[in-house]
């Protein structure tokens, strides 16, 4: 994700790092190459400028210009400034107590608007609420069969209107159905249309103005920068927009769309599609996506992403060896099972923040062959090394490897993954959603998982000494700015 993106900003620190002596000139250096990077990621103009104007001023300033880490300290100012920009958190799908709740989802046809009608059903099913889906995109005949087949894959009813031809209609009959059926939410699948036109916007006016839907959301593609940026403004004027789901994030979008569209249009991101897959909808927190985009990684949504992907008796196993105050290597075994699935491993460890060189080195390895072997080596430990790996010494590792076939660094990489999963999941087992995003929370604020804690400004200049050059030129550049902050009064 942001890959392009990633790679800039690391140049523009890069810049910084290593500086005998940082002066007000290399800094600006940094920044220039930090504005072309956005720049280059399809970022609106007035975004960027107003994005700089505040990163430079507060990178200019004497804490930073003064610190033995500028380049620590410039990550930290980007990050708590991506943050801004990109947020405040929206809030997720608010769905009424005993009555029901009319989401309408609009787009431009191939934003992924349909599919993405499936991904939020199975997302609000998941939280024990029924829901029904609408096929109320007439314009396209396969958008129907498209969401019916959806349907049946989640399990959630679809209502179709053979023959008829007025959208509304559609609508309202179907919110009188769902109503008779009981169910919690309703998605409507409005049409789309190839271009914004006047028939299109009168529609989904007169849908809006007579089925009253609760929220109106608009799914955008990721990777059309800011023709998105604009098909949001659009539809935020006619329609008053609640949220923004941005989709294809996983493709070679640039990033410039998701850093725009909340500072031009106002509506903020609520869900990001990441995958074609029906649970590749997560849901938008600005400070993780400002770690992602910072090669710093999202824990919070790994523990989410992770704990939808065990299944019932996995967690079960887990909970019972929780209970006894364990969690084990035959456990963590039960749970590499779950994550076979082709790409799954890669996106948790961009989640983890894996760095360029381990994004190459996993590229040219065979995931699921590497699973295999993990298992492997947990099945040639004794019942005591599973339940406490750090039994395994030099000998028992060389035992180990022999026996699965492997290289004795292998066993000890295999015992570093544990350690650093084992956490994670005695954290999310037996929760439910409501309890891991208040656990997260909680996590972020003690800077567990906090993905701009490595970001976070030092209180002083400790851990290294300065040399008598270094004294003087500091001594220099503290008078500078004092000299220039006179002048500004």
């Amino acid at each position: 994700m942001f890959e392009s993106l990633q790679d800039g900003l690391r140049g523009a620190f890069k810049t910084l790092r290593g500086k005998g002596k940082l002066t007000e000139a290399n800094m600006r250096d940094g920044l220039r190459l930090l504005e072309q990077t956005l720049v280059e990621a399809d970022v609106g103009y007035e975004v960027v400028r107003d994005f700089m104007d505040h990163v430079t001023e507060r990178a200019l300033g004497e804490k930073v210009l003064l610190s033995l880490n500028p380049d620590e300290q410039l990550m930290h100012i980007v990050y708590q400034e991506l943050v801004q920009l990109l947020g405040p958190e929206a809030s997720p799908i608010r769905i009424k107590k005993d009555a029901l709740t009319i989401l309408m989802v609009c787009g431009l046809q191939g934003s992924g608007k349909t599919t993405t009608c499936g991904k939020l059903a199975k997302l609000i099913e998941e939280e024990k609420k029924h829901t029904m889906l609408v096929a109320a995109d007439l314009q396209r005949p396969a958008a129907i069969e498209q969401l019916r087949v959806l349907g049946e894959q989640i399990g959630v009813p679809v209502y179709i209107a053979p023959g008829e031809m007025d959208p509304v209609k559609v609508c309202r009959d179907a919110v009188k159905e769902a109503r008779k059926q009981q169910v919690d939410v309703v998605i409507l699948d409005t049409a789309g249309r190839l271009a914004i036109d006047r028939e299109l916007m009168a529609q989904l006016q007169r849908i809006d103005s007579q089925v009253n839907p609760d929220q109106v959301v608009l799914v955008v593609d990721g990777m059309t920068g800011q023709d998105a940026v604009n098909s949001a403004r659009a539809f935020n004027e006619a329609l008053e927009l609640d949220g923004v789901i941005m989709t294809k994030l996983d493709g070679d979008a640039r990033g410039g769309a998701l850093l725009s569209v909340k500072h031009v249009t106002g509506v903020p991101v609520k869900f990001i599609g990441t995958g074609e897959h029906l649970d590749a909808l997560e849901l938008f927190r600005p400070d993780g996506m400002a770690g992602r985009i910072l090669g710093a990684g999202d824990l919070a949504a790994l523990v989410d992403l992770a704990r939808r992907k065990v299944d019932e008796e996995a967690q079960k196993k887990a909970q019972e060896d929780l209970e006894k105050g364990q969690f084990t290597l035959d456990t963590f075994k039960t749970v590499l099972k779950q994550f076979q699935e082709p790409g799954l491993m890669m996106r948790m460890l961009q989640l983890m923040g894996m760095t360029p060189d381990m994004k190459e080195m996993l590229e040219n390895e065979d995931a699921e062959g590497g699973m295999k072997r993990m298992v492997g080596m947990i099945d040639s430990m004794t019942p005591a090394e599973r339940r406490n790996p750090k039994l395994i010494d030099p000998s028992r590792r060389n035992r180990i490897a022999k026996g699965a076939g492997v290289q004795p660094h292998e066993v000890s990489g295999l015992v570093k993954q544990y350690d650093m999963m084992s956490p994670m999941f005695k954290h999310m087992a037996g929760m439910g959603v409501g309890d891991r995003m208040k656990l997260a929370k909680q996590m972020q604020t003690s800077g567990m998982l906090n993905p701009g804690a490595q970001f976070r400004m030092k209180k002083g200049d400790t851990g290294k000494r300065l040399t008598s050059d270094e004294r003087r030129q500091k001594q220099k550049l503290r008078e500078k700015l004092k000299r220039q902050k006179k002048k500004k009064r």
